[in-house]
C-alpha cells in the first residue's frame, strides 16, 4: 500500500469558509455568530469536492490511502477564545469524519484541536477523545504556536502540554506538530511560519528530555523536518554541547519525519541522513504548492515519483510507503488489519 500520512481538506465546499468568516465577524458582534446547524453541507458536495480533487489526483498518482485532517492554514487558533476554537474544530473534524465514511477505503481520519493561545490544552481532550472514539481517528495535529507566529506558548517540552501527551499515551496516538496560519506579517504562512515551526518542534525536543518521561510518545515533524536533516551535524553538535544523548538514541525513538519536500535533491538528502525508518511518505496534496514544476513538467507536490527515483532500496521503499506508518500509527494499522488490508 502507499499510505500518505499528511493530508488536509483543503478543497471543502465554500460555504465552509462562508460560514468561518460569519463566525469570525460574530466574534465582534454577537448578533452576527452563525449557528452550527445553519452550515449545510450535503454528502453529494463532500463526494465531488472529493472526487474532484483529491481522489483523482490519489488515483492519478498511485497512493491508495490518506490520513486526512482539516484544512491546517484555516485552523487559525489565533482567532477568537476556546469557544470559537471548539465550534471551529469539531465542524471540521466531522466534515473530515463524513470524508472517511463516504470513501472509507480512501480516506481515514485525524484530528484538529480546539487549541486556544494562553487556554490549558486539558480543554482539548473532550474533543480529541470523540474523535477517537466516534470517528476513528488516528492521529491529531498539534499547533506548537496557537498564537499564529508570536511564540508566546511555552516548548514542547513543558509540562503545559503533558495533558495531552497522557492522553496520546493512553490512545496510541501521534500527533503531526503541524502550526496554522501566520498573523505574523515576518513569517509568510507556508514558505517560513511552516518550516521554522518545524525547525524550532524539534530543537525544543532536543534541548529537553520530554521522551525520558513519556517514552512511547510520537511525533511527526512535517514538511521533512524544516531544516534539521539539512543541517543535522549542527543538531547533533549543539545535542554534544547539552551533553545529551546521541541523537538516534535521543530523539529519533519518538520523532518522525514526512517527505512533504518538493524536489528530488531534497528527498535524497532526506533519505540520506535520516534513517529510512523515520520517515514516512506524505504529500499534503492540493496543500501549500500546487502548481507543475517547469524544470520536470510534474507537480511538485507529486511526491511519490521523489521517492521512486530516490537510492533507496525496495524494502526501504516499502518502510516509507507503508512499513513506518503501520508502525508509528498503530489505530491506522489495525484498522486496515480489521478490513483485511
Amino acid at each position: 500500500m502507499i499510505i500518505d500520512i499528511h493530508g488536509h481538506y483543503t478543497t471543502a465546499p465554500k460555504s465552509l469558509e462562508t460560514w468561518r468568516n460569519q463566525q469570525i465577524a460574530g466574534i465582534k458582534d454577537q448578533s452576527a455568530m452563525p449557528r452550527v446547524a445553519d452550515l449545510r453541507i450535503s454528502d453529494d458536495e463532500l463526494v465531488d469536492t472529493i472526487e474532484q480533487n483529491q481522489l483523482r489526483l490519489m488515483r492519478e498518482r498511485g497512493s491508495d490511502l490518506t490520513v486526512f485532517s482539516p484544512r491546517a492554514s484555516f485552523m487559525a487558533h489565533h482567532i477568537g477564545d476556546f469557544k470559537v476554537s471548539s465550534t471551529w474544530a469539531a465542524i471540521c473534524n466531522e466534515l473530515c469524519y463524513r470524508v472517511s465514511e463516504l470513501f472509507p477505503d480512501s480516506f481515514i481520519p485525524a484530528a484538529m484541536l480546539p487549541q486556544s493561545p494562553g487556554v490549558d490544552p486539558a480543554t482539548c481532550i473532550p474533543e480529541l477523545e470523540k474523535c477517537v472514539k466516534e470517528y476513528g481517528a488516528v492521529a491529531i495535529n498539534l499547533n506548537p504556536d496557537p498564537s499564529g507566529g508570536h511564540w508566546t506558548s511555552p516548548p514542547l517540552t513543558d509540562p503545559h502540554w503533558f495533558p495531552i501527551y497522557e492522553k496520546m499515551v493512553e490512545y496510541d496516538l501521534p500527533a503531526m506538530i503541524h502550526v496554522s496560519t501566520s498573523c505574523n506579517a515576518c513569517f509568510h504562512t507556508t514558505g517560513a511560519h511552516y518550516i521554522n515551526a518545524d525547525t524550532t518542534a524539534f530543537m525544543q525536543c532536543l534541548s529537553g528530555d520530554l521522551f525520558s518521561r513519556f517514552p512511547t510518545l510520537k511525533f511527526i515533524i512535517p514538511h521533512g523536518g524544516g531544516a534539521a536533516p539539512y543541517h543535522w551535524g549542527r543538531y547533533r553538535g549543539l545535542a554534544q554541547e547539552m551533553k545529551k544523548p546521541l541523537l538516534q538514541d535521543h530523539l529519533l525513538n519518538n520523532i518522525f519525519f514526512d517527505t512533504c519536500v518538493y524536489h528530488q535533491p531534497g528527498i535524497d538528502l532526506l533519505t540520506k541522513v535520516i534513517p529510512v525508518e523515520n520517515v514516512l511518505f506524505a504529500s499534503e496534496m492540493i496543500g501549500a504548492v500546487r502548481g507543475i514544476d517547469p524544470e520536470t513538467g510534474h507537480y511538485y507536490d507529486d511526491t511519490k515519483r521523489y521517492i521512486e527515483a530516490a537510492a533507496l532500496t525496495d524494502e526501504e521503499r516499502y518502510q516509507i510507503f507503508e512499513g513506518n506508518a503501520r508502525r508509528v500509527y498503530p489505530r491506522l494499522d489495525a484498522a486496515l488489519k480489521q478490513k483485511g488490508r
